[in-house]
């Protein structure tokens, strides 16, 4: 069994790579040096390392063409794994690793971005607007539809 795992996890780490379109991600710290040049929204995706549907998404959802092409082109893409320890400065204000016991945690960015109702969990994709406020919030498995569907809706309710 974790042999087939090792390699259907293996195909769909190639798939993503040799996809035509290939999906822009830029980290927090370049989000402010961007949003100067050509102001967009932020979409970030919040993920773990162990969550399948995180996984899943990353295989199917984030590699949709349609997908890749509404996103490198009208909006900034972070992937932001929320158990990371690194500390990440965002608009001058330091987040970082909030340990809860032994080798657990999230990070502070993480589970700001990613809180819904008081709860966090993953896949959680949040989007910001220009000036950093919280314009759509989901925490569940989105696929290429859905998603397609919420980054047209973002940009109409911007014209």
């Amino acid at each position: 069994m974790k042999t087939f795992l090792n390699i259907a996890f293996s195909f769909c780490w190639m798939v993503t790579f040799t996809s035509n379109a290939q999906l822009q991600t830029h980290s927090f710290e370049q989000i402010d040096s961007l949003q100067q040049n050509d102001s967009r929204n932020t979409v970030v995706f919040i993920y773990t390392d162990w969550c399948k549907f995180c996984h899943a998404m990353q295989a199917t959802t984030l590699v949709d063409e349609n997908n890749v092409e509404l996103l490198n082109s009208y909006f900034c893409f972070v992937a932001l794994n929320a158990e990371e320890q690194q500390t990440i400065v965002y608009k001058g204000h330091p987040f970082q690793f909030k340990p809860t016991g032994n080798l657990t945690g999230m990070h502070e960015l993480a589970e700001e971005l990613a809180t819904i109702d008081g709860k966090v969990s993953f896949p959680s994709l949040c989007i910001l607007n220009q000036k950093d406020e919280i314009i759509f919030q989901s925490n569940y498995f989105l696929s290429s539809e859905e998603l397609e569907t919420i980054l047209s809706q973002v940009l109409k309710s911007q014209e």
